[in-house]
């Protein structure tokens, strides 16, 4: 749900309420769900971000090859750090408030929105 809606603010709080909303688990757990979806679906973007630094990394390699590929790989590493970090923050609030939604639907029993395992 967080790539299909990236065009809108916040999407990655969306596509942890789903995830959270269709879990059928406690807060916690729809928590944990909602930051793996986040963290899954900020691969494509880290993807692009990597590619593009990669580019802009080359060029400043070709000038100083020390200094350039350090401030390179330490760019790379904060980009794609808090991306992912953003990301799958904001899906694990989401998924949080997709179970408080599902148990206030179901009449605020958190225990009759848990499904039981097998």
């Amino acid at each position: 749900m967080s790539i299909v809606a990236s065009f809108v603010p916040f999407s990655p709080v969306l596509g942890g309420g789903v995830a959270g909303y269709l879990h059928y688990g406690t807060r916690e757990e729809g928590a944990k769900v909602g930051a793996v979806s986040g963290a899954l679906a900020a691969v494509p973007l880290v993807a692009v971000l990597t590619l593009v630094l990669g580019a802009l990394g080359f060029l400043t390699v070709v000038e100083n090859a020390v200094a350039g590929a350090l401030v390179f790989f330490t760019l790379l590493l904060f980009v794609v750090g808090a991306t992912l970090l953003l990301s799958a923050g904001l899906s694990a609030l989401g998924g949080y408030l997709g179970v408080y939604v599902r148990e206030e639907m179901d009449g605020g029993d958190a225990e009759a929105t848990v499904r039981p395992r097998e």
